[in-house]
């Protein structure tokens, strides 16, 4: 449990040698820490050069920045000392700090400061450590909406929309000599399904936003020797798997992360479905069955030089409950016969031919999922949050429309909100906030 009354301190910058390095320093004694370290009294705001010593030691030189609390990202008093980013000088640094009197901060123990004193709400605080772990500038740009409050905006938004309603049919409840019929009030039950559409909304655009934390999967699957291989090679640019005329070269999973406009994707290259009496080729099988139940889109490579319908028949009992497109691969020697679906594609992995044409439906795809220019980040416990609301919702409004008692309407209502406050952390447990922050940069 992080304590909350004393004062702390860490590296703020990345580790490794740099021009600059900062030391951040947080609590009640923060000031006063800066000042015996640098024998001076900065002004709240403005850039102080100062000589920094430990005792009549002079270890560095360089600049102090200090940020009266409220004003500041903790809302405690915060001191920045920024000195010369040797890993070395910013250790002996550090521990000179904490010699004065501070304690070395647990990871992200600076963003849960700032929201337990109302800096920031929880998911403006997941959404710092999202945008310093985001892989592409989408992921970024995402992050910095939740940063802003873009997606807290949004559930505060609904949670009015809610408590408003709460309160109407809650009062009807408490004073039924006023004889409010709450359930026949059509203004009501316009605000209920209102409710129930934009929440609807916003689950959609959160679990878009999830797509640019977590990334997309995409397995490819076939049967031994049909190009799958290859087929990663052309996504990644790269001689990343064994091409081979052998069958069963591939017996484990080979996996590579890549980006396709912007969104974080693991490409991975199974193993060869067949029959084998190979123990290490059923375990290779094994292991591609379970990456197809994991996958959110899987690429199937048939051999066209050989019987189609076979190979299709061969792999129609694979857990095949995602997005699929069929890769008709080798049309530089086969021949499809039939015409395509809006999902089929031919392909010579060996010439290129047709590879433009399969980027394009992974792509359109991946647009469906993920619509990037409007995403803000989100979390597996935010879209967990918001389903539950959207169940809760949905039987209140069921009930609502069908002249159930009020106190059922009421409680239903009643546990959305709590869903809703668990994302933005105004009921949080203690264990939770662990979790979380400790996921965090220590500097954070």
């Amino acid at each position: 449990m992080m304590l909350q009354n004393d004062t702390i301190t860490a590296i703020a910058t990345a580790p490794g040698a740099g021009g600059v390095g900062i030391i951040r320093i947080s609590g009640e004694n923060a000031l006063e820490i800066a000042e015996k370290i640098s024998h001076k009294s900065p002004k709240p705001r403005l850039a102080t050069y100062a000589e920094f010593y430990d005792g009549e030691n002079l270890l560095d030189e360089g600049l102090i920045l200090f940020f009266p609390n409220p004003k500041s990202f903790t809302g405690e008093d915060v001191i920045e000392l920024q000195a010369h980013g040797g890993p070395v000088i910013l250790n002996m640094l550090l521990k000179t700090v904490i010699k004065q009197g501070a304690r070395q901060a647990l990871p992200g123990e600076f963003s849960q400061r700032a929201f337990l004193n109302g800096k920031i709400d929880l998911v403006q605080a997941e959404a710092i450590a999202d945008l310093i772990s985001s892989s592409t500038e989408q992921a970024a740009i995402a992050a910095q909406r939740s940063l802003q409050g873009e997606f807290s905006g949004k559930i505060n938004q609904i949670l009015r929309q809610l408590i408003e309603l709460r309160v109407w049919i809650e009062a009807a409840i408490d004073f039924p000599e006023e004889e409010i019929d709450f359930l026949a009030d059509k203004e009501q039950q316009q605000k209920m399904m209102q409710l129930h559409r934009d929440l609807d909304q916003l689950l959609q655009k959160a679990q878009q936003g999830q797509l640019l934390n977590k990334g997309v999967v995409i397995a490819i699957v076939g049967q031994p020797n049909v190009g799958k291989s290859s087929l990663l090679n052309l996504f990644t640019r790269n001689e990343t798997a064994i091409v081979s005329d052998i069958a069963g070269t591939t017996r484990d999973i080979v996996k590579e992360n890549i980006h396709i406009q912007g969104i974080p994707v693991t490409i991975i290259d199974t193993a060869g479905i067949h029959i084998t009496e190979d123990k290490i080729e059923q375990e290779g099988i094994k292991r591609a069955k379970e990456i197809l139940q994991q996958a959110d889109i899987i690429l199937q490579v048939i051999d066209s030089s050989r019987d189609v319908e076979l190979q299709i028949e061969n792999l129609q009992d694979l857990p095949f409950n995602r997005r699929k497109i069929i890769i008709y691969n080798k049309s530089d020697i086969g021949k499809v016969e039939k015409g395509l679906a809006d999902n089929e594609v031919i392909l010579s992995a060996k010439t290129q031919s047709g590879f433009e044409k399969l980027e394009e439906k992974v792509i359109q795809m991946l647009s469906h999922q993920s619509q990037i220019e409007t995403s803000f980040s989100a979390r597996t416990r935010h879209i967990t949050q918001l389903q539950k609301t959207l169940e809760n919702i949905s039987v209140a409004e069921n009930n609502f429309l069908n002249n159930q008692a009020g106190e059922l309407v009421a409680e239903d209502l009643r546990q959305a909100q709590e869903h809703l406050n668990q994302i933005t952390g105004e009921f949080t447990s203690d264990d939770l906030l662990g979790e979380i922050f400790s996921s965090f940069c220590i500097g954070k």
